[in-house]
């Protein structure tokens, strides 16, 4: 059966605090197996008979705003396509291993519009970078993520970027490796 990992956006933020167990759940109520989440950050691993990434979405986010009372933007990958977002990270070696740079991917429901990915790539300062590939954005940032002030330019604001979840490069790493026995 294929195996899923559903990124949340916002749970674990501000009011929207839920245990894992109560999302584990929610996930199996829906009739999903091996149901397990990592780390407390709305990143749930499933298997499910169902193949299409955008059902999948919407049946998750009407099943949340149902139970939790509130929208949560839900992205589907494969757990092959999670893999192929941690081995093709398109940034030059050097800057991946760099120890003080920071890669998180942002997953968006579908590719940007070419218009959209074009501005963003330019959007670029000394310590930010952007790539896009397929229903990714990668931004890479040479100083703390908390310090850069690429995501108050006007021109990225100008862009419009559609709904997305960002998940730091090393965390995914992580779950690429995990063997997923037992929530996290």
């Amino acid at each position: 059966m294929p195996q899923y990992v559903a990124f949340l956006r916002g749970i674990n933020l501000g009011n929207r605090r839920l245990k894992m167990t109560q999302l584990k759940g929610l996930f199996e109520e829906m009739g999903f197996t091996e149901v397990t989440t990592f780390i407390a950050s709305g990143n749930v691993c499933f298997e499910s008979k169902l193949r299409s990434d955008e059902k999948l979405s919407e049946q998750i986010q009407k099943h949340l705003a149902e139970a939790l009372g509130y929208e949560v933007d839900t992205f589907v990958r494969t757990r092959a396509e999670v893999e192929a977002v941690v081995a093709n990270v398109p940034f030059a070696k050097a800057e991946i291993e760099n120890p003080n740079h920071t890669i998180h991917v942002g997953f968006l429901w579908k590719p940007l519009l070419p218009e959209q990915t074009k501005q963003l790539s330019a959007c670029r300062t000394e310590v930010d970078e952007f790539r896009v590939q397929g229903r990714e954005y990668y931004w890479l940032c040479r100083i703390k993520t908390n310090e850069s002030k690429v995501w108050a330019l006007k021109e990225l604001k100008a862009i419009k970027l559609p709904s997305a979840t960002m998940r730091n490069l090393k965390m995914l790493r992580r779950l690429v490796e995990w063997e997923g026995a037992g929530s996290e």
